[in-house]
């Protein structure tokens, strides 16, 4: 599989019932606690796997340190919470690489395994389809506050954990039920990634805001202007979106978000729709509600309307 559709993933199939999937992700940190940044950044890189509908492997680190600056030993409480994450997902760190740099960064290179007929896709979508997500939005406005110093690590208990869980129960659950088409819901935010399937699908789609799940406080955050700068990129993204006439802009703000380890976003046959949001609760999903369903308008018609 290429680039073409925007996967989240690079998918080789080395036989006719496996695949390889392969993907890689780090980044600067975006709490403060240096633990629980390694747990944010090794559940935010295996997602991309869980994603594809791949079972991880293996993962190799890749580190980034300005060790004139910061001391080896918190770089060790980094990679603690790595650890902690990729034992969790029974995927274990066996090398990695690391250099001097002016910031910090750290992330997996991640490999995973699937059978070839039951990836998970940006291309698979159909019309009709329902689309389920199972996170809570919010995480880039929370952790912007967070940087603003309007909100200390203990006020966002929530984001937190959103952030540090793993995507394998909303994966199984997916492949449980009938799924084919799905995304994490990452940098790009909700609708850009949305979008991502839309065109890799050839088919349009409708979003209701109100029925999105948010973090605590993220709305009235976002209405006070707290926005990461890859949000307002991503909202810029979004011109050719069509807002209905009760949006409004905290709500395009939301569905725009740049999220950090973010849920699945999973096209559902309507069929299975409601034993898929059953499997979800049971897997402990953070959220499991319908927020749209994919139309047969053309390829990247998206609307935003309001109940």
């Amino acid at each position: 599989m290429d680039a073409a559709t925007r996967d989240d993933a690079a998918v080789y199939q080395i036989s006719a019932d496996r695949a390889l999937v392969a993907t890689v992700d780090f980044f600067t940190p975006i709490v403060d606690d240096a633990a629980t940044w390694g747990r944010i950044a090794a559940a935010n890189a295996l997602s991309d796997v869980y994603a594809m509908g791949a079972t991880p492997l293996f993962a190799l680190s890749l580190v980034g340190w300005p060790r004139e600056k910061l001391p080896l030993e918190l770089l060790g409480e980094v990679q603690r919470g790595m650890v902690e994450i990729t034992i969790r997902a029974g995927c274990p760190i066996v090398g990695g690489h690391s250099i001097d740099s002016l910031e910090p960064h750290v992330g997996l290179v991640a490999f995973g395994e699937a059978h070839p007929s039951r990836l998970l896709t940006n291309s698979a979508g159909r019309p009709g389809d329902l689309l389920v997500l199972t996170k809570p939005l919010g995480t880039g406005i929370l952790s912007t506050a967070l940087k603003r110093e309007l909100l200390t690590e203990a006020e966002m208990p929530e984001a937190i954990a959103s952030m540090t869980a793993l995507n394998d129960g909303a994966m199984r659950a997916a492949l449980a039920h009938g799924v084919r088409a799905a995304t994490d819901v990452t940098g790009f935010g909700l609708l850009g990634h949305l979008m991502n399937i839309l065109r890799g699908s050839g088919v349009g789609a409708t979003v209701r805001v109100d029925r999105l799940p948010l973090l605590p406080r993220a709305r009235e955050l976002a209405e006070a202007g707290v926005i990461p700068g890859g949000t307002r990129r991503n909202l810029e993204a979004a011109a050719g979106v069509a807002w209905g006439s009760r949006i409004t802009e905290g709500d395009r703000l939301l569905a725009t978000d740049a999220q950090t380890s973010g849920g699945l976003l999973l096209a559902v046959p309507p069929d299975e729709a409601e034993a898929l949001v059953a499997a979800l609760l049971r897997e402990g999903t953070l959220a499991s509600g319908i927020i749209g369903r994919l139309t047969d308008e053309p390829a990247g018609t998206l609307s935003v309307e309001r109940d």
